[in-house]
């Protein structure tokens, strides 16, 4: 049924409430109506490659393939479309010069590559949906209680999110890059979010959260914002002087069509240097709309901002598209970094991307440098910088740090003067 790509998909299964009350209530003329118009408002609000289908009687189905590489993914965007189809059918109706309300109750079952019976999916989809009315109605279940519970706790952590970003719950570290000769040449700055209950919470569990509910558009630009405001204070200061400052953009930050004009903003209200802000990207940028990708970057080009692949190879890496690029900067993934004394394809990999950018001009940085070896293996292959623990933690007062930094045996390092 499902293998086209390895990717999960999702069947939901929707029911309107109390749709047999109005039905014989108003008649069966006005209970056509509200179906044709609930049918257009499913066509509206799915996604265009899905399939909506009609059961009978107030039942509908919507078919969503290839929407996540794991449950988890799957899940978050199933959810996604289950709550715009609950926010587009709670919208009032006007039919025969009347208002009317109509709620439905969403029962979602994913499936995945393997591929189930439509009988199966159905069944388990339907039982989903009872759910939901049990529930109170109204609302979306799924059918496996795990992903509920995870659902249920990624909306938690959305609604926190939120408060977050409204309370000042974030802030930047930063992780300082040293050249071949050990001197620091500029800072990575990552985002950290210390919840008032919970602590820290890890990146990688709030971050594709932001993504996925749009939350990473208010946060980049909080970041964004931050970091030039840092690499602003930081020409006041000999440690830290002329260093770059590297932000990590997101594809759907990148694509807004407001971000060139919000960089330039943020750079005259800071008066951070434009030559010293540097802008990570990921490869899967390039996946839909390359050309106006780059269109873009070349105007903050011009702006003087600079531009790094991040997790390079990990990705789309087409070299016709790559020399298009306006870059400075190439990063090696740090998966590849840190395997690259005990797999040979990582070593290759890494050798590859360090030759690559050496025929295009570019610097390479070897991330997530944490033993004495890998940077050996990186330096003796000509990576032109390193990034990682073993070389630096990222820290709230890169100054400090570097002033302080005590460095690994047998290297040596500066900071400019």
């Amino acid at each position: 049924m499902h293998a086209r790509q390895h990717l999960h998909g999702a069947l939901l299964f929707i029911d309107l409430d109390h749709f047999k009350t109005l039905n014989e209530t108003r008649g069966h003329a006005f209970g056509d109506q509200l179906l044709r118009e609930v049918a257009r408002r499913l066509v509206d609000c799915v996604p265009d490659a899905s399939t909506i289908a009609r059961l009978g009687g107030d039942e509908f189905v919507v078919m969503l393939e290839d929407i996540g590489p794991t449950p988890e993914a799957a899940a978050r965007q199933a959810e996604s479309v289950a709550r715009a189809i609950l926010d587009a059918l709670n919208q009032t109706y006007l039919l025969a010069d009347d208002e009317t309300h109509s709620t439905p109750s969403i029962g979602i079952a994913l499936f995945d590559a393997q591929g189930e019976q439509v009988d199966e999916l159905l069944k388990r989809a339907d039982l989903a949906m009872y759910q939901a009315k049990e529930a109170g109605r109204n609302t979306l279940r799924f059918f496996d209680p795990l992903i509920q519970q995870r659902v249920r706790e990624q909306s938690e952590l959305e609604a926190d999110l939120r408060r977050g970003l409204r309370d000042g719950q974030f802030s930047l570290r930063y992780q300082a890059q040293f050249d071949r000769e050990g001197r620091a040449i500029g800072a990575e700055a990552l985002v950290r979010w210390r919840h008032p209950f919970k602590g820290m919470v890890p990146p990688a569990d709030f971050i594709p959260l932001a993504e996925s509910s749009g939350l990473i558009l208010p946060l980049g630009r909080w970041v964004m914002r931050a970091a030039c405001r840092e690499l602003k204070a930081w020409q006041l200061h000999d440690a830290t002087r002329g260093l770059t400052m590297a932000v990590n953009v997101s594809a759907r930050q990148f694509r807004h069509s407001d971000f060139v004009a919000e960089v330039e903003a943020v750079l005259h209200e800071t008066g951070a240097p434009p030559s010293l802000l540097k802008l990570e990207i990921t490869e899967s940028l390039l996946l839909e709309d390359a050309d106006e990708v780059i269109a873009r970057m070349r105007c903050l080009r011009q702006l003087g901002v600079s531009f790094a692949i991040d997790d390079f190879g990990t990705g789309y890496s087409s070299l016709a598209y790559l020399k298009r690029l306006p870059l400075s900067q190439l990063k090696i993934d740090r998966s590849f970094v840190r395997d690259v004394l005990t797999d040979s394809n990582d070593a290759a990999i890494a050798r590859t991307v360090i030759g690559l950018g050496r025929s295009l001009g570019l610097q390479v940085v070897g991330e997530g440098v944490e033993t004495a070896e890998q940077h050996a293996f990186l330096l003796s292959h000509g990576c032109d910088a390193f990034q990682g623990f073993l070389l630096g933690k990222p820290v709230p007062d890169l100054r400090d740090a570097l002033l302080a930094r005590t460095l690994p045996a047998g290297t040596t390092a500066s900071v400019p003067s």
